[in-house]
C-alpha cells in the first residue's frame, strides 16, 4: 500500500508540473497575463523587433544574473531569443536563482516571426 501511495503521489506531482518548455508559437496572451516575458536577444536585435509586452535582459551583460535577481520570483516567466539557444541558457539561471516557473519558448523570434508572415 505504501508503494503504491509513493507511486501515486510522484504521478501527480508530474503530472501538475507546469511545461518547462512550449513552442513559441503556443504562446498563449491570457498566460502573459500575470506573468513576465523576457527577450534575452541583444539591444540590436530587440530594436528590430520584439513581442507586445517584452523586457529586454541582453544575455550577454555582465550582470545578467543581478538584472534577473530583482525580479518578481512569485511570477511565471516566459523567456525567448533569436532561435532558442539562449533562451535555454537563460531560463536555466532564471532557476538557479530561485524562479519557479520558468518557460523557455522554443524556436524563438525567428520561428514568432515566419508565423506571422
Amino acid at each position: 500500500m505504501k508503494k503504491l501511495y509513493l507511486i501515486m503521489s510522484f504521478l501527480f506531482v508530474v503530472a501538475c508540473g507546469t511545461k518547462e518548455n512550449i513552442p513559441i508559437t503556443d504562446l498563449d496572451e491570457d498566460a502573459l497575463e500575470n506573468a513576465l516575458l523576457i527577450d534575452v536577444r541583444t539591444p540590436e536585435e530587440y530594436s528590430l523587433g520584439h513581442l507586445d509586452e517584452a523586457v529586454n535582459i541582453n544575455w550577454y551583460d555582465t550582470d545578467f544574473k543581478d538584472k534577473i535577481a530583482e525580479l518578481d520570483r512569485g511570477k511565471t516567466v516566459y523567456v525567448y531569443c533569436k532561435a532558442g539557444g539562449r533562451s535555454a541558457k537563460a531560463a536555466a539561471v532564471f532557476r538557479e536563482l530561485g524562479f519557479d516557473e520558468v518557460v523557455n519558448l522554443e524556436g524563438g523570434y525567428d520561428v514568432y516571426l515566419e508565423t506571422q508572415e
